[in-house]
């Protein structure tokens, strides 16, 4: 079972108020003891309470002092460097509570706006999107329609690459050898030849424009130019 989690409150009881002042400063204590023996660093710890008339050391007096007084050597910049208070702290928490937050939505507005996508691809109504889902919906084709773009530049470029290699590949399979005044030729084998056919078909895959009669270059997409900049005004996305 889980502990159920605390309210960090200013206990009114006086009582429970002690209790757990006693509870948690033997807690800290501890933990102060553990760092320093688990990590070889000095620390020190002082806790004045009303319910006591001295105040609470830790490991002792002179410790606390040489550890104070090498503190006191820092410059001024770099003691206040790492300090907070209870406030700073609060802050700073709630400052990367608010990041997270943010990052959060983010992400879930562009799955919620990538599904909206699809539905639409398969000819789901959108008139029920407002004007800010338009835009970002704008977006995120113009997004995926980059990647598109970046893929199929690599694809080319791996078939290039590929159809040289395989062309390099039957010229040295054609070789003409000489033997008592008659000349031999010899023909590309079968694999050589089918390493060819299949380049050309990957070839023919990623350049359809060449082969087929969509896609042309005269054809202009409803939402624009991939390849220039987003003309969608942004109403979500950075």
């Amino acid at each position: 079972m889980t502990r159920k989690k605390v309210e960090l409150a200013y206990i009114t009881n006086d009582y429970a108020r002690k209790a757990t002042f006693k509870k948690r400063k033997k807690g800290l204590m501890k933990k102060v003891s553990e760092l320093s023996t688990l990590c070889g660093i000095d620390a020190c710890a002082i806790i004045y309470s009303p319910y006591d008339s001295q105040p609470e050391v830790w490991p002792s007096s002179l410790g606390v002092q040489r550890v104070v007084a090498r503190f006191k050597k820092m410059p001024g910049m770099e003691q206040s460097k790492k300090m907070v208070n209870q406030e700073s702290f609060l802050r700073q928490r709630v400052a990367k509570g608010n990041e997270q937050l943010k990052k959060q939505q983010k992400d879930n507005r562009e799955k919620e706006i990538t599904q909206v996508m699809f539905q639409s691809l398969t000819g789901k109504d959108l008139q029920t999107l407002n004007i800010v889902d338009i835009f970002d919906l704008g977006w995120m084709i113009d997004q995926n329609l980059k990647e598109i773009d970046k893929r199929i530049e690599s694809l080319k470029k791996e078939a290039q690459s590929l159809a040289a290699a395989a062309a390099t590949a039957a010229t040295a399979g054609q070789l003409i050898i000489k033997n008592g005044g008659k000349v031999l030729e010899e023909k590309p084998t079968f694999d050589t030849m089918d390493a060819i056919q299949g380049q050309q078909w990957f070839v023919d895959l990623v350049n359809p424009n060449e082969q087929m009669g969509f896609f042309g270059d005269d054809m202009m997409l409803p939402f624009g130019d991939a390849k220039q900049n987003a003309i969608w005004p942004n109403g979500f996305f950075p």
